[in-house]
């Protein structure tokens, strides 16, 4: 070999890479120690950029197409070099590929619960993940914040640091989006957007690398917040309790059987109640001119009928003259009598629907309330 052949060998005249891996962020190309020669060819395609760096700084930088290095297309790394006329001799430089294509499905999540504060559950623990898609803005900052002098820079080397950032930032915006939990499973898709705008500033200043989506999958709360939302759940689907209760006696009733009257028992119990609160009522009104006891529907006495036997003792046992005394039930006994849960009682008292009486942190519930609940 001739020494025209040994000094070309020695000169770069092509400078090319195509990437096949789909997951190389940067790649510094390979010199072999060589020189680039006057008027090489480089070829940067499509979803790449070239950035080089001469002596430790970042010089000119190259989008897609075929570029011939000549003094007028590096005209920031003539300046470095000090080339006040031009070059005519090769010069060494590290050549470094930008992948700029869109890195998407990327996971993020967080590893510990996220504390945030909720008007209906107080302070709460969630857990949330989902996906990210990104990619590469900046070169110049992402070489020096992120990849440094790695030749072959891979996105699971950064994909801790992406994570852990994102976790940080998509914490402080779920604060100050104040979103309630119950409402956070239908707000996904506003959630994503609005945390998009709040990454993009610090992701683009800091490492080069621009969010384009933010993707939130599920949030998921501890198994007492899950249990409480359960329970609203199933009242909101309730509806109206006093059409719950009859629905359960009709359900019962027609299975028949022991179970039935058990079932029933507690709405036989609460109707019972209702009709001795009527009676009452009736005993309480002003006795004829005559002094007549009141007649039955038909003009007649019954004395012997069960409503006049509860009238007479109801009259005994309260003196003329006097109110009949106030029965009132803790919400323990009116679930018992309305035959549903103490939480569904709670819940009702909460809501306004069944009036009462709180004394401290104990509710009391009046026979009067109790009957205008029932009837809706």
């Amino acid at each position: 070999m001739n020494l025209f052949n040994i000094i070309k060998n020695q000169l770069i005249e092509v400078i090319e890479w195509t990437d096949d891996s789909r997951d190389t962020l940067s790649y510094r190309w390979p010199d072999d120690d060589k020189e680039i020669k006057n008027g090489a060819q480089l070829i940067v395609r499509e979803s790449q950029q070239v950035q080089f760096v001469a002596a430790g700084q970042y010089a000119d930088l190259f989008g897609p197409g075929k570029h011939t290095l000549s003094t007028e297309n590096v005209p920031v790394l003539s300046t470095i070099l000090g080339w006040k006329y031009g070059f005519q001799s090769p010069f060494k430089c590290d050549v470094y590929y930008i992948n700029t294509r869109l890195f998407t499905g990327n996971k993020w999540g967080t590893s510990n619960p996220v504390l945030m504060r909720d008007k209906d559950f107080g302070v709460v623990r969630i857990r949330a993940f989902g996906t990210y898609d990104f990619r590469i803005v900046q070169p110049a900052l992402f070489l020096k914040e992120v990849a440094g002098t790695d030749q072959n820079f891979r996105i699971d080397e950064f994909a801790d640091t992406m994570r852990s950032r994102i976790v940080s930032v998509f914490t402080e915006a779920l604060a100050k989006a104040q979103v309630p939990v119950l409402d956070v499973a239908t707000r996904y898709g506003d959630l994503g957007q609005a945390l998009v705008q709040i990454i993009n500033p610090a992701m683009v200043e800091k490492y080069g690398i621009e969010v384009t989506s933010f993707v939130l999958e599920n949030v998921s709360v501890p198994p007492e917040v899950e249990q409480a939302i359960d329970k609203r759940s199933s009242m909101g689907a309730i509806g109206n309790l006093n059409d719950y209760v009859k629905y359960q006696m009709g359900q019962a009733m027609a299975s028949g059987g022991e179970g039935a009257a058990a079932a029933t028992m507690p709405a036989t119990m609460a109707m019972g109640f209702g009709m001795a609160q009527e009676m009452m009522k009736q005993m309480q009104q002003p006795a004829t001119a005559a002094g007549q006891p009141a007649l039955g529907a038909q003009g007649t006495h019954d004395a012997f009928s069960p409503a006049a036997a509860q009238a007479a003792q109801a009259a005994q046992a309260t003196p003329v003259g006097a109110a009949p005394a106030l029965q009132v039930y803790t919400p323990e006994q009116a679930a018992q009598l309305l035959g549903v849960d103490v939480a569904d009682v709670l819940a009702e008292l909460e809501a306004g629907h069944l009036k009462g009486r709180k004394i401290g942190a104990n509710w009391r519930i009046a026979q009067a309330a109790l009957d205008e609940f029932l009837q809706g």
